[in-house]
C-alpha cells in the first residue's frame, strides 16, 4: 500500500528514523512526563503512528540494516563493560525466571490453540512458529517456519501480528518498573539505584542527569567504533566459520544440527568474543569512552524499527483471531513471570527484562536494560535471550507435531 515516504527513498527513510530516535531522547530529558513513558516507549510509538498513517512503510531495506548492523555495532558497544563476576552474580535469578516465562509461553500457545481451533487456518504449525518465537524470537521463528512448511499468507500475518504484539510487550515491560503499581508490589533495587544518582542536579529529568556531558575526545570516538567493528568481524567471521563447519548433512535431525544453531549464532559468537577480550584487556576497555552513549543512540534508532511492521490495519483484516492468540501467549508469559517473581521475591527490573528477553530475543533484552540504565543486567539480559534461541526451536517443533493431532 502506498506510503507519503517510500521504502526506497534510503535518504529520507533514515532521516525519519534518526529524528524519531532524537525527539525521543529530546523528550525524554526535558519533560517528566515523558521520563515515565521512557524514550525507547516514545520513539516506539512515533512508528507505530507514522505507519499507521500511511506515513512510513512497514517494510524497508533501510529497517533491514538497522537489525542487520546497529544492533551487532551496539551489542558490541555495550559489551565493553561486560563483567563476568556480574555474569555469574546476577544471572541465575535471572535464568530461573527465563525458564518461566517459556513455560507461561507454552500455557499460553495450549489455551489459545483450543480457544481459536477451527478459527485461524494452519493453527497447528503457527502455534508451533509462535512458540518459537515467544520463547527466543525472530531466530526460532524462521527456523521453525521453515521446519513446518507453513504458508506464506499464514507467515505474513502471523508476523504481523507477532511484531505488534512484540512491540506492545516491549512498552509494557519498559514501563512496568516504573509503574507505582508494580513497584508497590515488588522490589526495585536497580530502580532506586538509578534514583539516588540522579538526584540532587539542576536537570530537567534523572535521565538528563545521568546522560549530562562527559569529557570526550575524536580520538575516544574513533577508538570505540574502530574497536566494535573490530569485535564484530571477528564474531561474525567466527560464527560463519564455525556454522560451516559443524552443518548438519542433509536429512539430519534437530539435535545434529543444534551445534551448528549454537556456535554458528552471530550473537553467542559477539558475546563469547566481547567478553574473552573486555577480560584480556580490562584496562583497555575500562579506558574507552563514548561507548555507552553512541550504543545507546543505535539502541534508540533500533527501537524506532520495532514499531514499524506494526500496521494494525493489516491484523485487524487479516488475521483478528491471530491478534489475539499471539496477545493471550504474551500475557501468560508475563503473568507466571510475575507471579514466580513474586513468590520469590525477585527484583521487577530482572522480571521485566527476563519476559523482555524471552519474546523479543537477546536483542531487545539488551536494548531494554541499555535504554532504562540497568548496565549490570546488560550481559545477562543477553546470554538468556541466547538461552532461549536454544530451547526455543525444540520446543516450537513439538507443539507443532502434537498439536497435529487436533486439527480437523
Amino acid at each position: 500500500m502506498a506510503t507519503l515516504i517510500s521504502a526506497d527513498d534510503t535518504w529520507l527513510m533514515w532521516a525519519v528514523l534518526f529524528i524519531f530516535a532524537t525527539t525521543a531522547i529530546f523528550l525524554e530529558q526535558r519533560f517528566k512526563w515523558a521520563e515515565r513513558i521512557s524514550g525507547p516507549v516514545i520513539g516506539l510509538i512515533l512508528a507505530i503512528i507514522a505507519v499507521n498513517f500511511r506515513i512510513l512503510p512497514t517494510d524497508s531495506a533501510v529497517y533491514d540494516a538497522v537489525w542487520t548492523y546497529f544492533i551487532p555495532l551496539a551489542v558490541a558497544m555495550l559489551l565493553f563493560r561486560a563483567d563476568i563476576k556480574t555474569i555469574v552474580r546476577n544471572t541465575g535469578k535471572m535464568f530461573f525466571l527465563v525458564n518461566v516465562a517459556s513455560l507461561g509461553t507454552l500455557i499460553g500457545v495450549i489455551i489459545a490453540f483450543f480457544i481459536f481451533r477451527g478459527k485461524i487456518p494452519e493453527l497447528d504449525k503457527v502455534a508451533g512458529v509462535i512458540t518459537g518465537s515467544y520463547i527466543g524470537g525472530g531466530v526460532n521463528l524462521f527456523a521453525v517456519a521453515s521446519s513446518v512448511n507453513i504458508s506464506q499468507t499464514m507467515l505474513s500475518a502471523e508476523i504481523v501480528a507477532d511484531n505488534f504484539i512484540m512491540a506492545l510487550v516491549i512498552f509494557l515491560t519498559l514501563w512496568m518498573p516504573t509503574s507505582a503499581f508494580f513497584r508497590k508490589h515488588y522490589p526495585h533495587p536497580i530502580e532506586d539505584e538509578i534514583a539516588k544518582r540522579g538526584t540532587g542536579g539542576k536537570s530537567a529529568t534523572m535521565t538528563a542527569q545521568f546522560w549530562g556531558r562527559k569529557e570526550i575526545s575524536l580520538l575516544d570516538i574513533a577508538l570505540t567504533v574502530g574497536t566494535a567493528f573490530l569485535i564484530v568481524v571477528v564474531a561474525t567471521k567466527i560464527s560463519g566459520l564455525l556454522g560451516r563447519a559443524f552443518a548438519p548433512g542433509e536429512g539430519a535431525g534437530f539435535w545434529q544440527g543444534l551445534p551448528s544453531l549454537i556456535f554458528g549464532n552471530q550473537y553467542v559468537m559477539l558475546t563469547i568474543v566481547s567478553t574473552f577480550a573486555v577480560s584480556l584487556f580490562p584496562k583497555y576497555f575500562a579506558g574507552l569512552k563514548g561507548a555507552q552513549e553512541v550504543g545507546t543512540y543505535l539502541i534508540y534508532v533500533f527501537f524506532v524499527v520495532i514499531g514499524c511492521p506494526a500496521n494494525i490495519k493489516d491484523v485487524l483484516l487479516n488475521a483478528p483471531f491471530l491478534f489475539l492468540f499471539c496477545g493471550i501467549i504474551a500475557a501468560m508469559n508475563i503473568i507466571l513471570n510475575l507471579l514466580a517473581g513474586k513468590l520469590f521475591r525477585h527484583n521487577l527490573e530482572e522480571i521485566s527484562l527476563t519476559s523482555n528477553a524471552s519474546i523479543g530475543g537477546p536483542s531487545t533484552a539488551a536494548a531494554m536494560a541499555v535504554a532504562k540504565g540497568y548496565d549490570k543486567l546488560v550481559v545477562p539480559g543477553i546470554l538468556i535471550g541466547l538461552w532461549g534461541y536454544i530451547i526455543g526451536t525444540p520446543l516450537g517443533l513439538i507443539m507443532s507435531r502434537w498439536f497435529e493431532q487436533f486439527m480437523e
